[in-house]
C-alpha cells in the first residue's frame, strides 16, 4: 500500500468519498461522495440523492452532516474532518459553517458554484465569523473524470438502450 492510500491519510479518506460517488443509483444523480471523519472514525458517509429522494437539499455533503450529528449525539461538529469530492456549493458550504465543521477536504474543483475559495469562500469569509481548514484538489483527476463520465453519458444516451 503506498502512502498516498495509506489509511488516515487524505487520500485515503478521499478513496473512500470516490466509493461513495461511484455507486450507481437508479435516479442517477450527479455522482458526488462525501465521508465524516472524527477522530479516525467514520461518523458519515452519504452519496447524491438529490434525484431519488426528489429534494433539492439531497446532496452528499447534507446527508452526511446529518448523520455525523446523529453519531455524535451533538449537532455541533468541532473537530471533524469532511471529505467530498466535489467542491461544496453554497448550500452545503453553509451547512458546514454552522456545524462546526473544522476541515474541508475536496477533489474536484467547481467553477460554477464552488463556494470554498472558487467563486466564493463561504467557508472562510471574514463576515461569517468562522475559519475552516479547507484543502481542495486531492485525487482531483479522480473526482473530475467520475462528473465528466456522468455528463458525457447524459449528453450521449446508450444506443442500446
Amino acid at each position: 500500500m503506498s502512502l498516498l492510500s495509506a489509511p488516515g491519510s487524505d487520500e485515503y479518506y478521499m478513496g473512500l468519498a470516490l466509493a461513495e460517488a461511484a455507486k450507481e443509483t437508479e435516479a442517477d444523480d450527479v455522482p458526488i461522495g462525501c465521508v465524516i471523519v472524527d477522530r479516525g472514525r467514520i461518523v458519515g458517509r452519504a452519496r447524491n440523492q438529490v434525484e431519488l429522494l426528489g429534494d433539492a437539499t439531497a446532496h452528499a455533503e447534507m446527508i452526511a452532516l446529518t448523520q455525523a450529528a446523529a453519531a455524535r449525539g451533538d449537532w455541533r461538529l468541532d473537530g471533524v474532518s469532511l471529505y467530498v469530492t466535489k467542491e461544496p456549493c453554497p448550500m452545503c458550504a453553509g451547512a458546514m459553517l454552522k456545524s462546526r465543521v473544522s476541515r474541508v477536504v475536496f477533489g474536484a474543483w467547481a467553477p460554477r458554484d464552488g463556494a470554498a475559495g472558487t467563486v466564493i469562500d463561504i467557508l472562510n469569509h471574514p463576515g461569517l465569523g468562522s475559519e475552516i481548514e479547507v484543502l481542495g484538489g486531492i485525487r482531483e483527476p479522480e473526482c473530475r473524470h467520475l462528473l465528466q463520465e456522468f455528463f458525457r453519458r447524459l449528453r450521449r444516451p446508450d444506443p442500446d438502450e
